[in-house]
């Protein structure tokens, strides 16, 4: 293998060696009014501090091509009468790649004699600008840079305020104290159901992600709040967006890292006079080296892509699409008993694949007026085999069963239309629809630990399987919106607007009332409310359960389950500091009702699932549980400017939960605190300071999971399977969380030729912190052990562009 990666880097540098020489580099894009997405003609483009000033001016289409612009950050100007001005900050110029922009500016509702031109960044702004509170925009850029992120999105959101992800095994993102399973992902306006590698049924994270960075362009994060158009999801939304390949010449990127893998991308025109074009991305995973966590080799590829096919007489198309293969093998004479994954005395086989088509269409009626329409499908697969193994008094394997089988398959198939109309500089309208068919077949049995199963010839091994669920249907999800905004004037605008739902295969039905306020009550100064009532569908794993209501007969007795509902209340502060640093506070209640709990009184509730791999799964379930998350959230934020960047956030909050007991407890995810602290520099050094020296660091600390403690006379009586004390529940903590990374980088623009190389060496965990992940019963000790999380990892990227 190491000789195939000499290879295909060899290959690589020959291939930027045929490019020609280059000083400077060109910086392009297209300029749209920010709510209708119009064109605007004669917006002008200037690179501030250029001497003789560096400038430009957008065609009929918007499109504009700012040539001669110097290697490293730059700041541009974009300007357009009748419209606010936008400064855009901290655009990375490299030899080996043309920089592409997509900027949207947004129309004054002043008199024009009376707007105040300013030069304000808003890089904290998101980019769907109907997002009033708990938004955050961010880029490529931003995920490359910030140290122990592993280039995934989901671990870069893990620095943002609200959010813990206190596993250094998954990428699960927990919001404000909710379940990661509370998770709305979308790719390109198409609902998802994950985006990682080893995703099971019902889950949103995993431990690797199958999102190319590379292929982003800014997207949103959203915690809370969200604007109508987002529904089925209770926690919060990743909007993410594929951007569009170069229209004017084939550009390459090469990367290797020790975690994501090895990857290849190309991109370029498909025809340079409609403005088409391509971007295509292959990567395979090498983890194999280096994988944290466990001593068994996971391999996985995936392939994302993107084609805009350019402006017809019938709209704009784009065919965008992500797919992805892992599998891993876990066997227990190759373990131990601190493999974060595995257990010892059993072999485990893990296939996994996800797949995502698009093809979306954009179609103007006027100036003012389009319509968006997207018809996608998508699946994701896994199976689940386990072997029990059964050892003599010496350790040794006498006899190997099958004690698991699950296989899991949910396609799919949507077609959503989104109809946008800005009437005025005051007045926009967005509505639309998203249907769903969910064609689903869920299948496990087991034999491990299960009651009454008969063991005729007495080896220990039960007879038969217990079947636990065997569906195969297919349903609906329809969901609906429309959401209007008013800007009043320029410093104050309302957002008000209702989103439903109809499941199909349950037949409940919801309306989601949604508003926000935004008051920019003097010119550094911002408050924001929001409300909305946000709903969410039962995850399948419990929705589909089927029970053993008598022995042998198995029946569904949670499909009649309805939504899980939330009211969300949030206030927001924003203040600007000085020209590159923000100050950012908000407070939020959330009230959870409709929360499936057991008809008996006990403490289980799902609002605690998406905590693990699998679901624990329960039947006869009613939707009668409540939960309520609470806190404030303070962020400090400086920018990149004058070669460095600050950023800490401050989280404190509860999250708490009632079962059919009517007794509150904490949930699984109330760590009661998150502080994070990021901070990178860089120094220039070269022919014209082209070149950079960078340094990035994060510390991170939480506090601990709450977990149920684990009954261990009851464990041992009940033949090894876990019984945990369910009076107890979550009544225990583990250990407070603690990381420090630092990230070591150097960025090379070559003097002759457009080619650039990055390379990143990123150490994770540099005080080998042992923090807790789990405490489970071993079977080999016989009893409560404490599995430690991984330790000190290191982690190395480089990239080359050409």
């Amino acid at each position: 293998m190491n000789k195939k990666l000499i290879i295909v880097l060899g290959l690589l540098a020959a291939l930027a060696s045929l490019r020609a020489t280059a000083q400077t580099q060109t910086v392009k894009g297209q300029i749209l009014d920010a709510q209708a997405e119009y064109p605007l003609f004669g917006a002008t483009v200037g690179l501030i501090g250029s001497d003789p000033y560096l400038g430009t001016v957008a065609d009929m289409d918007g499109y504009f091509k700012l040539e001669n612009v110097p290697i490293g950050r730059q700041t541009l100007l974009v300007q357009y009468l009748g419209y606010k001005n936008q400064t855009i900050p901290n655009v990375l110029v490299t030899t080996g790649k043309e920089v592409v922009l997509q900027i949207k500016l947004e129309e004054s509702v002043e008199k024009m004699e009376e707007i105040v031109i300013t030069a304000d960044a808003n890089k904290d702004l998101p980019i769907n600008e109907l997002a009033k509170v708990s938004a955050r925009t961010f880029s490529l850029e931003e995920v490359t840079r910030f140290s122990g992120g592993r280039n995934d999105v989901a671990r870069m959101a893990a620095s943002f305020a609200g959010v813990s992800a206190p596993d250094d095994s998954r990428n699960d993102i927990v919001v404000r104290g909710n379940s990661p399973s509370g998770l709305l992902w979308r790719i390109e306006g198409l609902p998802v159901a994950t985006v990682n590698h080893y995703n099971t049924l019902g889950s949103t994270g995993g431990p690797v992600s199958a999102l190319n960075t590379n292929l982003l362009r800014n997207s949103d994060f959203m915690t809370g709040a969200f604007p109508a158009e987002y529904g089925n999801a209770n926690a919060a939304v990743f909007d993410v967006n594929f951007r569009n390949g170069n229209t004017d010449k084939y550009e390459f990127t090469g990367q290797l890292s020790a975690f994501s893998g090895l990857e290849f991308m190309a991109e370029g025109p498909i025809k340079r006079e409609n403005n088409s074009s391509f971007v295509a991305s292959y990567r395979y995973g090498i983890a194999r080296f280096a994988a944290p966590g466990t001593s068994a080799v996971p391999i996985y590829h995936d392939f994302s892509f993107k084609a805009n096919l350019g402006d017809t007489k019938i709209g704009r198309f784009e065919l965008f699409g992500l797919g992805g293969l892992s599998s891993i093998d876990f066997f227990g004479d190759e373990i131990d008993e601190t493999d974060l994954f595995a257990n010892p005395n059993e072999d485990a086989y893990i296939d996994n694949s996800l797949g995502v088509i698009g093809l979306s269409h954009l179609l103007r009626l006027n100036k003012t007026t389009y319509i968006k329409t997207i018809f996608g499908a998508s699946t994701t697969y896994g199976t689940y085999e386990q072997d029990n193994l059964i050892r003599d008094a010496d350790g040794n394997t006498v006899q190997v069963y099958r004690a698991t089988n699950v296989k899991n398959t949910e396609n799919r198939y949507t077609f959503s239309s989104t109809f946008n109309k800005k009437f005025n500089a005051s007045w926009s309208l967005r509505a639309g629809v998203v249907a769903e068919l969910y064609d689903a077949n869920f299948f496990a049995e087991d034999r491990d630990n299960q009651a009454g199963i008969p063991d005729d010839n007495g080896d220990g091994i039960p007879d038969d399987f217990v079947l636990i669920r065997d569906f195969k249907d297919q349903y609906t999800l329809s969901q609906g919106f429309a959401q209007a905004e008013y800007n009043i004037t320029d410093e104050l605008s309302v957002t008000a607007g209702f989103h439903g739902q109809h499941h199909g295969y349950t037949g409940s039905t919801v309306l989601e009332p949604r508003a926000a306020i935004s008051w920019q009550f003097d010119p550094v100064q911002r408050l924001s409310l929001a409300y909305g009532l946000h709903a969410q569908a039962v995850p399948s794993p419990i929705l589909f359960y089927e029970e053993q209501v008598s022995p042998g007969v198995h029946e569904m007795t949670n499909d009649e389950l309805d939504f899980t509902k939330s009211h969300h209340v949030v206030l927001g502060y924003d203040r600007n500091l000085g020209p590159s640093w923000r100050l950012k506070a908000e407070t939020y209640y959330q009230y959870i009702y409709n929360v499936p709990v057991e008809q008996t009184p006990s403490s289980y509730s799902i609002i605690n699932e998406g905590a693990d791999f699998v679901y624990d799964e329960k039947g006869s379930l009613v939707n009668e549980g409540t939960g309520r998350n609470y806190g404030a959230e303070i962020t400090l934020e400086k920018f990149f400017s004058n070669n460095y960047y600050l950023l800490m956030t401050t989280s404190v909050f509860d999250s708490k939960y009632k079962g059919s007991d009517g007794i509150e407890r904490n949930t699984a995810f109330n760590n009661h605190f998150v502080y994070n602290v990021l901070f990178g520099k860089e120094w220039k050094f070269g022919k014209g300071n082209k070149n950079a020296w960078t340094f990035d660091t994060k510390l991170t600390t939480s506090g601990g999971k709450p977990y149920t403690p684990i009954d261990l006379d009851g464990t041992r009586n009940n033949a090894g399977e876990e019984v945990r004390f369910d009076n107890e529940a979550y009544s225990m903590r583990y250990g407070n969380y603690f990381r420090w990374d630092v990230k070591f980088g150097v960025r090379i623009n070559s003097v002759k030729k457009n080619v650039s190389h990055q390379f990143f060496i990123d150490l994770q965990n540099v005080t080998n912190r042992k923090n807790e992940f789990v405490k489970r019963y071993n079977e080999v000790t016989d009893q409560i052990n404490v599995v430690e999380q991984i330790g000190f990892f290191p982690d190395i990227l480089y990239r080359i562009q050409f």
